[in-house]
């Protein structure tokens, strides 16, 4: 699903959108291509097999699944931070690297913050921009201010990671993702730790901000209810080996808020997926 258009609600906020990918000659190259990936490590331990995703600019798309099942190793390969022993994964159609393309840019939110302590926050969410080394020190500065304000933190940009809650400690971090001005950002559980109503929050303000950057975002999550709230598609995998077992259409319209929570399509969604982990469960003990 694709953000199409934006326009004014019935209370004059923005309501996004959205449209079904046309089936005609005018349906869009996928921007990543997964084919019949396979990940073994030294050890023998098969993490992956056969995985085969198709992700679209504007999709988000969560991975859901049993611990063991691949989500993290799948999403790592994506970001180029690990290889496949078998299969193949183009990305932008092109066989080079996603790194290596200036004109394409992922970005990584990992679990954890992984915020340097002695820095402020200014200086953690500048630190990428700065490795490269191509923008003055103004440019920077105002790349930073930006991004901090994009996600709600413009007044704590001199406080240190310890004067932080989790939720703005992880907030942090995705701004100092969204400073490089990604195309393709991925998100390994990165609210999994905090509490519900932070993570409600947080769930809100991505979205948000996916439509406001337009962004592509793959995200992982152990969470049914966070799946279906952000996602256009979720991908259910089941372990030993990690593989894809289904895949199930988020088509509620954006924005959504606590209503779609207590909504009867949200409910249905619930139930497939549900369902699903389920059957990748039974799989895993078939395997066993």
């Amino acid at each position: 699903m694709n953000i199409a258009s934006s326009a004014r609600g019935p209370e004059g906020g923005v309501a996004y959108l959205s449209k079904l990918r046309p089936t005609d000659a005018s349906q869009p190259l996928p921007i990543i291509q997964v084919r019949n990936a396979g990940k073994q490590y030294s050890n023998g331990t098969l993490a992956l097999t056969g995985v085969d995703l198709d992700l679209y600019g504007g999709d988000f798309v969560t991975l859901i699944g049993p611990s063991g099942c691949g989500k993290s190793t799948l999403l790592r390969i994506l970001a180029g931070l690990g290889s496949v022993t078998q299969g193949q994964i183009e990305w932008w159609q092109e066989s080079t690297p996603v790194l290596a393309r200036p004109d394409q840019k992922l970005a990584f939110v990992f679990q954890d913050p992984t915020l340097m302590p002695w820095a402020r926050v200014a200086e953690n969410v500048a630190l990428p921009l700065e490795l490269r080394g191509a923008l003055d020190a103004r440019t920077i500065k105002a790349k930073v201010a930006d991004v901090l304000a994009l996600v709600g933190l413009a007044a704590f940009h001199e406080a240190y990671p310890r004067e932080l809650s989790g939720g703005m400690q992880m907030r942090v971090s995705i701004a100092r993702a969204l400073v490089t001005e990604p195309n393709l950002m991925l998100m390994d559980e990165p609210f999994g730790a905090l509490d519900e109503m932070t993570r409600n929050k947080l769930n809100d303000d991505l979205l948000r901000i996916w439509h406001e950057r337009h962004l592509t975002v793959v995200f992982v999550t152990h969470s049914l209810q966070e799946a279906v709230y952000l996602s256009s598609r979720v991908v259910v995998m089941a372990a030993r080996p990690g593989r894809v077992i289904d895949e199930v259409a988020i088509d509620a319209a954006f924005p959504r808020g606590p209503a779609f929570r207590l909504s009867a399509d949200y409910l249905q969604h619930m139930g497939r997926l549900t369902n699903a982990l389920d059957t990748a469960s039974r799989k895993e003990e078939g395997a066993a």
